[in-house]
Formats: C-alpha cells, structure tokens, sequence
C-alpha cells in the first residue's frame, strides 16, 4: 500500500504542527487506499548538519541520527509538509532536516499545509524551491490556515469547510502523483542511500558544497 508522511515542521514549545497533522490525520485516515502516518521533526532530535559528506554525493551517514532518519523518510512514498511561517520562509529545523537527505526524497510527490498570519504561504512558497533540487513532485493544492480565522483565540483549530475541502483535493493529488511516480521509484537509475553518485549527480553535489562552504 502507498504510504505517506505527514511531517510536523515545528519543533518550539507550544507549536501548533501537533494538532494540524492529527487533523490531517484524521481526514486522511477515512481513506484506504493510502497509509498515512504522522512523522514528528522533535522526535529525531538533529543537530545542525554535521555530516562531513553531503548526502547527494554518497547517501552515506556517519551518525546514528541521521541513519534513523533516512530509514524513516526512505520509507514512504509521498510527504505532506506541515509548516508555518517564519520571515517569510520555512523554520530553520525544517530545513535542516530536509538537508540532511537527498536520495530518499527523489520521485515522490509532496503536499503543503501552511499555517501562519498570512496561512503560511510564504513558508510553502520557499519550500516549493526546494523540492525541485530533490526531484519531488509538489502539487498545486495547498491548505493556508489563518492564525485569525482557523483557530480559536489564536490557539484552538477550528478549520472551515473549506479547508477540509482543499485539504482533501491536495491528499488526492499526492496519492494520484505517489502512484503515477512508483515505476520512477522501481526503475529509474537514482542512487540508493550508500551508492555511488551519478557523474550528474556529482556535478550538482560540487555545486551543493561549494554553496555550504
């Protein structure tokens, strides 16, 4: 069965990622065709990136962390990103997290749920640039939630119907675009964590260090 993660993209005291994934969660999970699960950024624990390889040049990790974290997101076959807005882009530890990866994120699609002032679209905004380097496929649909008329006194989820409803347009786009995407994941030439890159792959990794350094 597909299997897709709805990924918290918080981890700070008092963060609402919680109870927007369970709501997702909760909608998602009257379907079955897909197998939904709830993946928490604060139960990995990353440090800032510390790998002395980046991971698009040999998907080979030297720390425990990052292992576990790579069986975790290798795992699934599409990804809903939950996140809200911080200066007008994705929090600091999202980020991170992504980075630490690079080949278990390839031909999946992923789905956005932006929470802020603004319903954090912005955040999805900058995250759309970043799925496009990883070889994911992001879909149009996109739920904004409004700190001002999604939740009550600024703390409580009380999405509209019409939230529901575009949250289930976009879990039908990221289920139809897992599926389209499986022969890409069976047959296509990427590189499983621990292979040796492609020469273009290669390239890109030069250009990926190169921005780090």
């Amino acid at each position: 069965m597909t299997r897709i993660a709805i990924i918290t993209g918080s981890t700070r005291p008092g963060r609402k990622s919680p109870a927007i994934a369970a709501w997702v969660h909760q909608n998602a999970a009257r379907r079955d065709d897909v197998d939904y699960e709830v993946v928490d950024l604060a139960d990995f624990d990353l440090p800032h990136l510390e790998e002395p390889v980046a991971a698009a040049m040999t998907g080979e990790y030297r720390h425990p962390y990052t292992r576990r974290w790579s069986q975790t997101i290798a795992a699934f076959d599409g990804y809903v990103f939950i996140t809200p807005e911080y200066n007008h882009s994705m929090p600091g530890v999202l980020k991170n997290a992504i980075d630490h990866l690079y080949t278990e994120w390839h031909d999946k699609p992923a789905g956005f749920v932006g929470y802020g002032t603004h319903g954090g679209t912005r955040a999805v905004e900058q995250l759309r640039l970043v799925m496009g380097e990883l070889h994911i496929a992001d879909v149009r649909a996109q739920v904004a939630l409004s700190l001002f008329t999604d939740f009550h006194n600024g703390t409580e989820l009380v999405p509209g119907d019409h939230q529901v409803k575009t949250l289930n347009t976009m879990l039908d786009q990221v289920a139809r675009w897992a599926n389209a995407l499986a022969p890409l994941r069976a047959t296509y030439g990427r590189q499983t964590p621990g292979a040796k890159p492609t020469v273009d792959e290669s390239r890109r990794s030069d250009r990926m260090e190169g921005s780090r350094s």
